[in-house]
């Protein structure tokens, strides 16, 4: 990193290389590596940062593709709606959940689930939340629940 960074302001100088040309993609990249110089080298002294951020662009790339069919979700609810169903199933990718059982057995519990304990249904929790015996039992005896194991199951 820091023979990049000296090739960079040795390129921005002039002291290297032929002159820099305002407007370019080469002005444009050299003038983002420096000004981004901090932040660029942040992973070097923290081993928990990736060395890019391919997790996050993926996560975008959703939004990104999905964004046209979006355009004309009916209504403002039914933006709101698919941005939460969106946001839901992005997170339980994160957390290694597979979304539909997760959204299943959410919208099973949700009816009678305490709203002072929502949280405990997000998917950052949810793998804990899933394993007391109160929410296994809930789940067993919901008849939409069962329903679609059958389904699953070709039964």
């Amino acid at each position: 990193m820091t023979r990049f960074f000296s090739w960079c302001d040795a390129l921005w100088d002039g002291t290297e290389g032929p002159p820099l040309l305002e407007d370019t993609p080469m002005y444009d990249a050299i003038r983002y590596a420096r000004n981004q110089r901090k932040g660029l080298q942040r992973y070097l002294t923290d081993g928990r940062l990736p060395i890019d951020n391919n997790i996050s662009e993926r996560a975008l790339r959703r939004q990104a593709v999905g964004r046209k069919n979006w355009l004309f979700v009916g209504s403002d609810d039914g933006a709101r709606a698919n941005a939460v169903f969106t946001s839901l199933i992005a997170s339980a990718h994160r957390n290694d959940l597979e979304p539909w059982r997760y959204l299943r057995d959410l919208l099973c519990l949700l009816p009678t689930w305490p709203a002072h304990r929502v949280l405990e249904l997000a998917p950052a929790f949810w793998a804990e939340t899933a394993e007391r015996d109160e929410v296994i039992l809930a789940l067993e005896a919901n008849p939409f629940r069962l329903a679609t194991d059958m389904q699953a199951d070709g039964i």
